[in-house]
């Protein structure tokens, strides 16, 4: 099985034109033989990196106009908005794993979500970061746990954690509780300590997993 860890820049806040791109880029991996593609954190319409560049109270405008902008172009799974990447998966039989910014419809509330797309194109877990981190906290809702499971794809068992919660550790044990085979860190982070933390040794039963961060 070959993997893509695909680094690709979000069309900033266009959730149609940052699709369009990937669904480009999944036909590129798939063209390679690649049976599972990996997106980045929050790919789709992108990270809302200014939260950690704004300054409090001086710059409360542009906040509104930028998260009037991240809402309008969030992605609402119960409208279809995520079709045409799950189609392309199945068009093309790749798993893929890919960071959104979810909108629930009936809430209106934000989260930061990583989704798992198998290759007929169903969707096998969304799974909710379940603190977001610092700022984040003013963008994005807390995760309620529901997608903390592991997933049966071609590729292997996946499970996903984002981020920081990769450093909790109940949440990793409950990925490794599962069978994880394939651990997927997407994350905005970077640094040599996530390869360390990726090393740590999982439970019984997933000690062959393989993982992977993407920045």
């Amino acid at each position: 099985m070959k993997a893509a860890l695909i680094q690709q820049a979000p069309v900033l806040l266009d959730r149609d034109g940052t699709m369009s791109a990937a669904v480009d880029a999944l036909q590129r991996a798939a063209g390679q033989g690649a049976g599972l593609a990996v997106f980045t954190e929050a790919l789709i319409p992108g990270y809302p990196a200014w939260i950690w560049r704004l300054r409090p109270g001086g710059d409360w405008a542009w906040s509104e106009e930028l998260h009037a902008l991240l809402l309008d172009s969030a992605v609402d799974l119960s409208r279809g908005d995520l079709l045409p990447l799950q189609q392309a998966a199945a068009r093309h039989h790749v798993s893929v794993v890919c960071g959104i910014n979810e909108i629930d419809h009936i809430s209106a509330t934000l989260y930061n979500t990583v989704v798992v797309i198998g290759p007929d194109g169903s969707l096998l877990n969304r799974h909710r970061k379940l603190m977001p981190t610092n700022p984040e906290r003013m963008v994005w809702g807390l995760g309620d746990a529901t997608g903390l499971r592991v997933v049966d794809t071609p590729a292997g068992r996946i499970g996903t954690l984002i981020c920081w919660e990769n450093y909790m550790p109940l949440a990793r044990y409950a990925l490794y509780g599962g069978g994880v085979e394939i651990y997927i860190a997407p994350t905005y982070d970077s640094g040599d300590d996530w390869l360390e933390t990726l090393r740590t040794s999982p439970a019984r039963g997933a000690a062959g997993c393989w993982a992977a961060a993407i920045f």
